[in-house]
């Protein structure tokens, strides 16, 4: 049976999306995310390498991490179409950290038949402690009904939904003072130091989350 979709009406500034909590990351997934994903940084798999140029061990490419939010997103946006997708490194993880993934509803608006929702994303270390965060942007049918029209070649149900936003709370009562990488992104919580760099994703045309393919460094 197909998982339940999920649609515009049932959403509300707000909510949160369920958490996603990974295995410790190890060696062993270290190495198979470079092969999988090209990136033989030696920093990310040989042990004595990361030693020699300061590093106390190897460490998570950041984009590992991406992932893992990016798979937070697509179960939780069942049968959408990913618009946006913005993250700012902050902290590294390193073998035997326990990643969380969480976000929250922060805007949500439709005009003209379109509709969309704003994540506040970000991820914690088993300590509480901020690795990543970051911003999507999902569009999702309306309705079931609007689904089907539009599947049927009909125009779609018309709601005018004025902009609903709220400002995440700061994770400890703590920020940082950086922002996000999109001009009046909404902060998601927060507590280290400043991040060292970026990444973003956004399909010029719309595609299925689960098409939408990673960035690498």
């Amino acid at each position: 049976m197909p998982a339940r979709k999920l649609y515009f009406e049932s959403v509300r500034v707000g909510d949160e999306l369920p958490a996603l909590a990974k295995a410790p990351v190890d060696r062993v997934q270290l190495s198979r995310y470079a092969g999988a994903s090209g990136d033989y940084n030696p920093v990310h798999v040989d042990e004595v390498y990361a030693k020699s140029v300061g590093m106390p061990s190897v460490y998570a490419p950041g984009m590992l991490i991406m992932g893992m939010l990016g798979q937070l997103i697509s179960d939780w946006a069942r049968g959408g179409q990913l618009r946006r997708y913005g993250v700012r490194f902050i902290k590294m993880v390193w073998p035997g950290d326990t990643v969380v993934c969480k976000g929250r509803v922060s805007d949500r608006h439709g005009s003209g038949g379109r509709y969309f929702v704003e994540i506040d994303l970000w991820a914690e270390n088993q300590r509480g402690e901020l690795l990543m965060k970051g911003q999507s942007v999902i569009q999702l049918f309306y309705s079931l009904e609007d689904e089907n029209r539009q599947r049927s070649g009909q125009a779609p149900i018309v709601v005018e939904v004025p902009r609903e936003s709220i400002l995440a709370p700061q994770a400890g009562g703590q920020g940082d003072g950086t922002e996000t990488e999109e001009t009046g992104a909404k902060k998601a919580p927060n507590n280290t130091k400043k991040s060292a760099k970026t990444a973003t994703a956004g399909p010029p045309t719309p595609a299925p989350i689960a098409a939408a393919k990673k960035l690498k460094k």
